[in-house]
């Protein structure tokens, strides 16, 4: 089976930073457990970033007053992916949306692909991706321990509400993903 299309979300410095408002307490370890999965990957990862819209819109207006720290333009430091991924990420998507699955997303991961999730926050972006891009007929695999959560409780929960999704969704570990994919 094809070892697919790695979607590295939002590694950003917003969400690694522990003084931030979305700071994600385990973001080390998801940034360990992407850096385990490049390799197998090279050619075939896309890394996202979480931006704030110019002009929110909707039910974003009220989610931007309860944020305002993030109306930031796009170039502003908190944005930025973290040291470690930056010089490592050749195609960057930048989405105002939890969810990543874009068309470009689509196209890159192929009509019958499989697409293969790390990053944070399991319970917000990582699974707003993962369940569009199930809806869309992917193959989506979540990695759970290239993921992390707002906490250990959110990042659990959120793994097994994907895992009810099976077989369009399915949770696995580097390790296993690794061993599927084979040398």
């Amino acid at each position: 089976m094809s070892a697919g299309h790695l979607a590295v979300i939002d590694m950003q410095r917003v969400f690694a930073d522990p003084a931030s408002p979305w700071a994600t307490p385990r973001y080390a370890d998801a940034a360990a457990g992407v850096h385990a999965l490049l390799p197998a990957f090279a050619g075939r990862v896309t890394f996202t970033r979480f931006l704030a819209p110019r002009e929110p819109v909707g039910a974003w207006r009220a989610y931007y007053e309860q944020y305002p720290f993030a109306r930031r333009p796009p170039d502003a430091e908190l944005w930025a992916l973290t040291d470690e991924f930056a010089g490592l990420a050749d195609h960057v998507l930048d989405t105002a949306t939890f969810g990543k699955w874009t068309p470009e997303l689509a196209a890159r991961t192929g009509p019958d692909g499989r697409l293969v999730l790390a990053g944070v926050s399991t319970d917000c972006c990582v699974l707003s991706t993962a369940l569009a891009a199930a809806d869309a007929g992917a193959e989506v695999l979540v990695v759970a321990d290239a993921c992390a959560g707002v906490d250990d409780d959110s990042h659990l929960k959120a793994l097994q509400i994907m895992e009810l999704y099976r077989p369009l969704v399915r949770v696995t570990t580097i390790a296993d993903l690794l061993a599927e994919a084979g040398p």
